[in-house]
């Protein structure tokens, strides 16, 4: 049976730590990490994750200043917004909340963040930055992810890796930070020949794909370590639930570990949000 990976416990240590970091920086630099939160329209799911993200930073003594839009908010509005957030010297991370209305171009809101409040991760420079090994600010569900797998399996030198999924968000980003730790990596999608085998000669093997319990317990190496991204709610049982990518039941049967979905990576990336924040509000000091 797996170990299960608890990225609820995990998180929570993380932001104990980040606590401390951040009653440190208000005592000894007068310095408060403060970032603003844009949610543009109605989206239930959005307005979901940032009261989680609000939640977060009240615990930790972060600042948070919400910006809540209607959904006919204009391109021009949205980047007037962004423009004057860029400019503002006490907020350090701008965290506009996707999926944006149809109306908006999403990059291009993305792309006006500065790229040292840019705490989601997503702008150019960022990506830029990541591709070339210079990290600045990461996106958050890859490099929460990350810190799970390193704290499990310690030095990741020469292990096959295997990511399931090619986004920007999440598929891509956890390539590059897999690669920087000098594994073997193999990015997998939709159009791979072959799936089920590729996906057995991982030991790790991350699941972002967006499509419930796509990864089946026999496409698991036996003894890997299994990372779920996938968040996904299904009818089950006359009942709503929320289920990964990986059939968690059958790949625990084979798998050495592996998060749950809930409470696996989701918490961490709303931590590593806060870490991000932070690190913006250092940076923006010059302090390390």
């Amino acid at each position: 049976m797996a170990i299960r990976i608890d990225g609820k416990a995990f998180a929570d240590r993380l932001c104990e730590q980040l606590k401390t970091e951040v009653e440190q920086l208000k005592s000894e630099c007068g310095l408060v990490p403060c970032i603003a939160v844009v949610l543009v329209g109605d989206d239930p799911a959005s307005h979901v994750y940032v009261t989680n993200k609000v939640k977060r930073c009240h615990q930790l003594g972060i600042e948070s200043r919400e910006h809540r839009l209607p959904a006919t908010t204009g391109q021009g509005e949205l980047m007037a917004l962004v423009a004057q957030l860029n400019g503002d010297s006490g907020v350090h991370g701008i965290l506009v909340q996707l999926p944006l209305p149809d109306q908006l171009d999403e990059e291009a809101v993305i792309n006006a963040i500065d790229p040292g409040k840019d705490v989601d991760g997503f702008s150019l420079l960022n990506v830029g930055a990541l591709a070339l090994g210079q990290n600045r600010l990461v996106p958050c569900t890859p490099l929460g992810s990350l810190m799970m797998l390193k704290d499990h399996l310690g030095d990741l030198s020469g292990l096959n890796a295997v990511v399931v999924g090619r986004s920007n968000i999440v598929g891509k980003p956890m390539a590059q930070l897999l690669l920087q730790q000098n594994c073997t990596v193999t990015i997998a999608h939709s159009r791979t020949r072959n799936l089920p085998e590729v996906c057995r000669g991982a030991d790790i093997l991350v699941a972002a794909v967006g499509r419930p319990r796509f990864v089946q317990g026999d496409w698991i190496k036996p003894g890997a370590t299994v990372i779920d991204v996938g968040i996904n709610r299904i009818e089950e049982d006359g009942r709503s639930r929320l289920v990964g990518d990986v059939d968690y039941d059958a790949a625990s049967q084979v798998a050495g570990a592996i998060t749950p979905v809930p409470g696996g990576v989701g918490p961490m990336t709303i931590a590593c949000l806060m870490y991000n924040t932070v690190a913006a509000a250092k940076a923006s000091r010059g302090l390390a």
